[in-house]
Protein backbone atom coordinates (compact mmCIF):
# COMPACT_ATOMS: atom_id res chain seq x y z
CA UNK A 1 0.00 0.00 0.00
CA UNK A 2 1.07 3.51 0.42
CA UNK A 3 3.44 4.73 -2.00
CA UNK A 4 2.78 1.72 -4.58
CA UNK A 5 -0.66 2.60 -4.91
CA UNK A 6 -0.14 6.32 -4.57
CA UNK A 7 2.27 5.66 -7.90
CA UNK A 8 -0.55 2.87 -9.52
CA UNK A 9 -2.52 6.08 -9.26
CA UNK A 10 -0.66 9.24 -10.15
CA UNK A 11 -0.21 6.65 -13.25
CA UNK A 12 -3.62 7.17 -13.98
CA UNK A 13 -3.90 10.40 -13.72
CA UNK A 14 -0.86 10.24 -16.55
CA UNK A 15 -2.82 8.28 -19.11
CA UNK A 16 -6.17 10.42 -18.89
CA UNK A 17 -3.91 13.43 -19.45
CA UNK A 18 -2.02 11.90 -22.06
CA UNK A 19 -5.76 10.85 -23.40
CA UNK A 20 -7.58 14.16 -22.63
CA UNK A 21 -4.80 15.96 -24.71
CA UNK A 22 -5.83 13.57 -27.63
CA UNK A 23 -8.95 13.74 -26.95
CA UNK A 24 -9.31 9.97 -27.18
CA UNK A 25 -12.43 9.49 -25.08
CA UNK A 26 -11.72 5.85 -24.35
CA UNK A 27 -8.43 6.57 -23.09
CA UNK A 28 -9.79 9.10 -21.07
CA UNK A 29 -13.13 6.84 -19.75
CA UNK A 30 -10.90 3.65 -19.33
CA UNK A 31 -9.77 5.19 -15.74
CA UNK A 32 -13.48 5.62 -14.68
CA UNK A 33 -15.53 2.94 -12.95
CA UNK A 34 -17.82 1.34 -15.34
CA UNK A 35 -21.28 1.24 -14.72
CA UNK A 36 -23.82 3.15 -12.91
CA UNK A 37 -21.94 3.71 -9.67
CA UNK A 38 -19.91 6.59 -10.99
CA UNK A 39 -20.83 9.83 -10.18
CA UNK A 40 -19.27 13.10 -11.56
CA UNK A 41 -20.34 16.88 -10.66
CA UNK A 42 -18.71 18.97 -13.82
CA UNK A 43 -18.64 22.29 -14.47
CA UNK A 44 -21.60 22.14 -16.84
CA UNK A 45 -25.15 20.58 -16.81
CA UNK A 46 -26.60 18.61 -15.43
CA UNK A 47 -26.34 19.15 -12.09
CA UNK A 48 -24.36 15.44 -11.52
CA UNK A 49 -23.61 12.68 -13.72
CA UNK A 50 -24.56 9.28 -13.21
CA UNK A 51 -23.19 6.37 -14.57
CA UNK A 52 -20.07 6.02 -17.37
CA UNK A 53 -22.08 6.75 -20.41
CA UNK A 54 -23.59 9.85 -19.02
CA UNK A 55 -19.91 11.11 -18.12
CA UNK A 56 -18.54 9.47 -21.38
CA UNK A 57 -21.45 11.94 -23.04
CA UNK A 58 -20.04 14.83 -21.23
CA UNK A 59 -16.74 14.37 -22.30
CA UNK A 60 -17.34 13.87 -26.07
CA UNK A 61 -19.62 17.40 -26.11
CA UNK A 62 -16.13 18.79 -23.89
CA UNK A 63 -13.67 17.49 -26.83
CA UNK A 64 -15.72 18.68 -29.76
CA UNK A 65 -15.45 22.22 -28.39
CA UNK A 66 -11.54 22.53 -29.27
CA UNK A 67 -9.70 22.08 -32.32
CA UNK A 68 -6.71 20.22 -32.15
CA UNK A 69 -4.89 19.20 -28.79
CA UNK A 70 -6.36 20.19 -25.25
CA UNK A 71 -3.19 20.99 -22.80
CA UNK A 72 -3.60 20.15 -19.25
CA UNK A 73 -0.83 21.66 -16.75
CA UNK A 74 -1.61 20.23 -12.78
CA UNK A 75 -0.83 21.78 -10.03
CA UNK A 76 -0.14 21.29 -6.24
CA UNK A 77 -1.18 17.54 -6.84
CA UNK A 78 -2.41 15.84 -3.86
CA UNK A 79 -2.39 11.48 -4.06
CA UNK A 80 -3.18 9.38 -0.90
CA UNK A 81 -4.62 5.78 -0.84
CA UNK A 82 -5.43 3.37 1.79
CA UNK A 83 -6.28 -0.06 1.10
CA UNK A 84 -9.21 0.05 -0.82
CA UNK A 85 -10.18 3.76 -1.23
CA UNK A 86 -7.77 7.00 -2.25
CA UNK A 87 -8.02 10.33 -3.53
CA UNK A 88 -6.56 13.06 -5.30
CA UNK A 89 -6.72 16.95 -5.71
CA UNK A 90 -5.14 19.32 -7.81
CA UNK A 91 -5.39 22.94 -9.67
CA UNK A 92 -5.64 21.98 -13.26
CA UNK A 93 -5.18 24.56 -16.27
CA UNK A 94 -6.93 23.99 -19.63
CA UNK A 95 -5.87 25.55 -22.52
CA UNK A 96 -6.65 25.21 -26.37
CA UNK A 97 -8.06 26.20 -29.07
CA UNK A 98 -11.93 26.12 -29.47
CA UNK A 99 -13.70 26.06 -32.40
CA UNK A 100 -14.08 29.02 -34.43
CA UNK A 101 -10.24 30.03 -33.15
CA UNK A 102 -10.79 31.69 -29.95
CA UNK A 103 -8.04 30.35 -27.53
CA UNK A 104 -9.07 29.82 -24.10
CA UNK A 105 -7.17 28.90 -20.57
CA UNK A 106 -8.47 29.03 -17.07
CA UNK A 107 -7.97 27.16 -14.24
CA UNK A 108 -9.96 24.32 -12.51
CA UNK A 109 -10.27 22.41 -8.92
CA UNK A 110 -10.24 18.75 -9.56
CA UNK A 111 -10.90 16.07 -6.85
CA UNK A 112 -10.93 12.58 -7.68
CA UNK A 113 -11.87 9.71 -5.39
CA UNK A 114 -10.56 6.23 -6.00
CA UNK A 115 -11.40 2.38 -5.41
CA UNK A 116 -9.42 -0.65 -6.07
CA UNK A 117 -11.58 -3.18 -7.46
CA UNK A 118 -10.24 -6.13 -8.84
CA UNK A 119 -7.03 -5.05 -7.98
CA UNK A 120 -7.24 -1.88 -10.23
CA UNK A 121 -7.71 1.57 -9.25
CA UNK A 122 -10.77 3.47 -11.50
CA UNK A 123 -12.19 6.36 -10.37
CA UNK A 124 -15.34 6.57 -8.70
CA UNK A 125 -16.14 10.20 -8.08
CA UNK A 126 -14.83 13.00 -9.76
CA UNK A 127 -15.67 16.65 -8.84
CA UNK A 128 -14.75 19.64 -11.20
CA UNK A 129 -15.35 23.65 -10.56
CA UNK A 130 -14.34 26.80 -10.46
CA UNK A 131 -14.93 29.43 -8.09
CA UNK A 132 -18.26 31.66 -8.31
CA UNK A 133 -18.78 35.49 -7.61
CA UNK A 134 -22.01 35.36 -5.50
CA UNK A 135 -22.44 38.49 -6.00
CA UNK A 136 -22.56 38.61 -10.09
CA UNK A 137 -23.57 34.51 -10.15
CA UNK A 138 -20.71 34.29 -12.76
CA UNK A 139 -17.86 32.01 -12.39
CA UNK A 140 -14.26 32.78 -12.15
CA UNK A 141 -12.41 31.73 -15.15
CA UNK A 142 -9.85 34.34 -14.45
CA UNK A 143 -7.92 33.26 -11.29
CA UNK A 144 -4.66 31.72 -11.13
CA UNK A 145 -2.76 29.89 -8.77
Amino acid sequence: MGSRDEAAIRALIDRWTKAAHEKNVDGVMSIYQRGQSLVAYDLVPPLQYKGWDAYRDDYKAFFGQYDGPIEFEFRDLVIAAGATFGYSHALQRVSGTLKGGQKAAFWLRVTDVYRKIGGQWRVVHEHVSVPTNLETGKAELNLTP
